[in-house]
């Protein structure tokens, strides 16, 4: 790969990469909310469900607008990883300023919420589980905002790199369109 070619993926790969990073906060926000509300719960599934296909329909921008129509395995699974890692660090940014500036325990507090329904109390008593989640809530409570956003910034960088094996592998094409 050359240097203008090199230049023009990560070109693309930012802008793809803060789009996908809009659809991943917006699942975030939807998973956040879906702890009081069940209908954005499913919301939140759905966005993980789209995340490879946007990803992938990008891809094919990329392959098709930016390449001409033909594009090797590796250059689609670096592409895809890049563009992960420039919407990992968008997404580790909104995560780590939700938790620092608003969260205020929220997130805590609604799953310990969840937890202490009726009938999953009952269910955590028989199985035994009451002493791990009670010291599961207790570290949560203890874990700093920049930890949050690191381990989602890992989270979403391995995710690109596995995903783009078989997004790479489907959207790769040796020859261009005729």
């Amino acid at each position: 790969m050359t240097a203008p070619e090199y230049k023009q993926l990560n070109a693309y790969a930012r802008i793809d990469g803060a789009m996908l990073s809009v659809l991943m906060i917006a699942g975030f926000v939807c998973n956040v909310v879906g702890l009081t509300l069940p209908l954005y719960a499913y919301l939140s599934f759905l966005t993980l469900i789209v995340m490879p296909f946007f990803v992938g329909l990008r891809l094919k921008r990329f392959r098709d607008d930016g390449l001409e129509g033909s594009i090797s395995f590796l250059r689609g699974w670096f592409y895809v990883s890049k563009m992960f890692l420039y919407g990992g660090l968008i997404f580790a940014l909104a995560v780590y300023a939700y938790m620092a500036y608003l969260d205020r325990g929220y997130l805590v507090m609604a799953i310990g919420k969840v937890l202490s329904a009726p009938e999953r109390i009952e269910t955590l008593k028989q199985m035994g589980w009451t002493d791990q989640i009670n010291e599961s809530l207790h570290q949560l409570q203890t874990i700093r905002p920049i930890d949050v956003a690191l381990n989602s910034l890992a989270m979403v960088m391995m995710s690109g790199f596995v995903l783009g094996l078989p997004i790479a592998a489907i959207m790769q094409r040796t020859r261009p369109i005729s």
